[in-house]
């Protein structure tokens, strides 16, 4: 059986409508891909790793930590250069600035290996959610890791929006 993929992001979404997104696409693997497993505002509370997996555990979803996915503070200072530049804020923004995509590119997907990440995956995985915090699927790196993926093994893609 050939894993599917979706991405899902926090903002914009309360957790009653994230949780209940992650059910209607029958997500059952779930792979935070966040340097920090935090989100700052009352708002988003539920978010937050122990919250997140307590909630997710309930859902009968398996919780997976990446790390080695997240882009590093100093690749995330291209993009907030950028988001300067362009007087954007993070929650606003809706695309990834070029800098921040080569910058990703040449130093987490250069060596990615899918099919090796994908054998990872717990045995029945079968739908499995790239998540981070921004809501707009192409203003996160989810969305390049989610396409490298696709592009070389053929998974489908989908992207849970608010």
């Amino acid at each position: 059986m050939m894993i599917k993929l979706v991405t899902v992001g926090a903002y914009g979404f309360d957790a009653e409508t994230f949780f209940d997104a992650l059910q209607s696409a029958e997500v059952n693997t779930f792979v935070d891909i966040r340097w920090r497993r935090g989100v700052r505002g009352s708002n988003y509370a539920w978010a937050n790793s122990q919250r997140l997996q307590t909630r997710l555990d309930e859902l009968g979803i398996h919780y997976l930590y990446d790390k080695s996915l997240a882009p590093s503070p100093e690749i995330r200072k291209a993009q907030y250069s950028a988001d300067a530049d362009a007087k954007v804020a993070k929650r606003q923004r809706t695309t990834l600035a070029p800098a921040f995509i080569a910058a990703y590119e040449q130093h987490y997907l250069a060596d990615f290996d899918p099919e090796a990440w994908l054998a990872t995956m717990p045995p029945d995985a079968a739908i499995v959610a790239l998540f981070c915090v921004e809501g707009v699927p192409q203003a996160c790196h989810r969305s390049l890791v989610a396409d490298k993926i696709s592009h070389e093994t053929g998974c489908s893609v989908a992207h849970l929006t608010p």
